[in-house]
């Protein structure tokens, strides 16, 4: 299981290689949600998302001799991209398992990082656990799963570390934080660091409507699962449930989870590009649309944003921009 000693563990191997993204704020923002709003970047980190943070973490834990075979990983993008990444950094053959209608930008930016990509289809039912589990047997791979890896989520709790420390220098000490939510890995390393840095925050999970598995599984109390694994702008948080090493960490750790609508998160994107100067894929904007349009759901005086990725193709940020024109 992931521990806060794990965590600090994966922050000293990305010393040197992760970025610390700052901690950024908005009069504008503070405006819309009528509250202090804190936004972290990670659409600023390597290969544009979090995402980096673990599949390095991951790779960098593996013995040379291990490492030297290969890992495999599944993905809709910005996982895949992270593991090629630190895979190349690391001098290992990559494998990356991704749905063939996944933005076309991830799939190429996944090859152009020296991975081989071999695609799926997700809407047929074909399943990418399956697929990933044969090539791995045939190839003597190390799978790295997406969130439902111990050395993946210590990695990604590196971000949460990153923010109890800039919370701290600015004196804040309770808060709300809201992450972009799809299997937990992100959400769970984030709450295992809080809890052990910052313990007056409050972690809430973030999803889109109609995937929000994390939220429903959260007030059940058991895990749950989404009906549709494909139909949303969101493809960077979609996942068919919270996973069992990531729901039990959520479910300690988390309040309650909040769903935003493909509108608010295109709105969202288009007041991030504005009032941040930040470019924004659609679930990388999840967390700071619960901030701006469902205050009703908030406690909190002051709420602390992941923004998790910013890996969105041309048209679709088109289509964000073109909402500037409507009232916050």
């Amino acid at each position: 299981m992931t521990d806060i000693t794990l965590i600090r563990a994966a922050a000293e191997r990305l010393k040197g290689h992760a970025r610390r993204t700052p901690l950024l704020s908005s009069p504008f923002l503070d405006e819309i949600a009528g509250r202090r709003i804190l936004v972290k970047p990670e659409c600023l980190q390597h290969t544009g998302s979090f995402k980096y943070r673990g599949g390095r973490s991951a790779v960098s834990a593996l013995d040379a001799e291990t490492r030297a075979k290969g890992v495999i990983a599944f993905s809709s993008g910005n996982h895949a991209q992270g593991v090629a990444l630190a895979a190349r950094e690391l001098g290992a053959p990559a494998v990356i398992i991704m749905p063939a209608d996944a933005p076309q930008l991830k799939i190429a930016n996944t090859r152009a990082l020296g991975a081989e990509v071999v695609l799926y289809d997700r809407a047929a039912g074909e399943s990418r656990e399956e697929l990933g589990e044969t090539l791995q047997a045939a190839r003597d791979l190390t799978l790295i799963r997406p969130y439902d890896e111990p050395q993946v989520i210590a990695g990604q709790g590196t971000c949460g570390l990153e923010i109890a420390e800039q919370a701290a220098e600015l004196g804040i000490h309770e808060a709300e934080m809201l992450v972009c939510c799809g299997g937990g890995g992100f959400t769970s390393g984030i709450a295992l660091a809080l809890e052990a840095e910052a313990p007056g925050f409050t972690v809430r999970p973030v999803e889109p409507e109609g995937f929000d598995d994390v939220t429903r599984s959260l007030a059940s109390g058991q895990i749950e699962t989404n009906a549709a694994v494909s139909g949303n702008i969101c493809d960077a948080i979609l996942t068919p449930a919270p996973g069992k090493i990531t729901f039990p960490i959520l479910k300690r750790l988390c309040g309650p989870g909040i769903a935003v609508s493909e509108d608010d998160c295109l709105r969202t994107m288009a007041h991030a590009f504005q009032r941040l100067k930040l470019v924004v894929e659609p679930g990388g904007a999840a967390a700071l649309a619960a901030a701006l349009y469902h205050g009703d759901r908030l406690n909190a005086d002051t709420v602390i944003c992941t923004i998790s990725g910013g890996n969105v193709e041309a048209p679709m940020f088109a289509r964000a921009l073109e909402t500037l024109g409507d009232t916050p």
